[in-house]
């Protein structure tokens, strides 16, 4: 599309649910749970522009580049709509997807998902920082790359729940050691957060979420985006919100059937969002009073 590589996975049939990996991932990090899903939907799984088998050009890394990325990969693929999964920094993606096309979009599953608030990570913070490219060049170099990411893979199996999502990082670190995806990486970070931490936000426009279904499914021991976001979400009028025990930054990989049964019950309890012109005009007049006047 559009001149460049798009990687996907694609399987199953019935409802489509769109699965958008994070920052460093791509969509082998789906892999625990594409063939349960596809039990019950069609699955499609892409490699985000800059991310594992697809291209990684010099281009746009936002939020909204990425959203039409997805609407063109599902306009290619004769896929009118879909329900959005999201995970971290795909989360975001989805949401902006939902945003930018809510005619298309059925429902919205967000994963640990970033746009709920300010605080990540230190170590995804001092990406942002001058001289953090060369950095990450020197700290994948050939020579120790290996013992890192053995070390990390190793911790990641104590059970410990300050380093159950190691094994994932280890994956991640091992992709930067190749130049265009640091770069990608490098151009992403930037478009969403800085050394003080994200400054993009859906939360002004989560009520917004009352015109479709939206389920939050984070992990309590999550050291990347904290669980108390999901708090956030609840707060702001996302229909459904659900904390994994025993689980890092990864739950659809720390517990897949259970992240398969809340998907398909939630697909199944909610029918898909019906866009209406009207209804999306009038959410946006009244804005933050029309979350107020639905507490009440």
């Amino acid at each position: 599309m559009h001149g460049y590589r798009r990687a996907y996975r694609m399987t199953g049939s019935g409802p489509v649910l769109l699965l958008i990996h994070g920052m460093g991932c791509d969509s082998s990090t789906w892999d625990t749970v594409i063939e349960p899903l596809a039990e019950h939907f069609t699955v499609l799984a892409p490699d985000l522009l800059g991310h594992g088998d697809s291209d990684k050009p010099t281009g746009d890394y936002s939020l909204g580049g990425y959203a039409n990325g997805m609407r063109d990969l599902l306009t290619v693929l004769g896929i009118d709509r879909a329900t959005i999964v999201g995970h971290s920094f795909g989360g975001g993606v989805a949401m902006q997807f939902a945003y930018q096309f809510p005619e298309r979009t059925e429902r919205v599953v967000l994963v640990s998902t970033g746009g709920l608030g300010r605080e990540v990570s230190p170590l995804i913070r001092a990406m942002t920082l001058p001289g953090a490219g060369a950095a990450l060049a020197i700290a994948t170099a050939r020579p120790w790359r290996s013992v890192v990411s053995a070390t990390l893979q190793a911790l990641s199996s104590t059970g410990w729940a300050s380093t159950r999502d190691l094994g994932e990082v280890a994956r991640i670190y091992e992709s930067l050691a190749e130049p265009r995806s640091r770069a990608a990486v490098r151009r992403l970070t930037s478009h969403v957060l800085d050394w003080r931490g994200q400054f993009i936000t859906m939360t002004d426009r989560t009520y917004l979420a009352q015109l479709m279904p939206v389920l939050v499914v984070w992990g309590r021991d999550d050291m990347v985006i904290p669980v108390s976001h999901a708090t956030h979400a609840a707060r702001a009028s996302l229909s459904d919100v659900r904390v994994l025990d025993r689980s890092g930054h990864f739950p659809h990989r720390d517990h897949p059937q259970r992240f398969v049964e809340l998907v398909s019950t939630f697909v199944a309890d909610n029918p898909p969002a019906s866009y209406h012109r009207g209804r999306w005009r009038g959410m946006l007049r009244r804005g933050d009073q029309a979350v107020l006047e639905s507490a009440v």
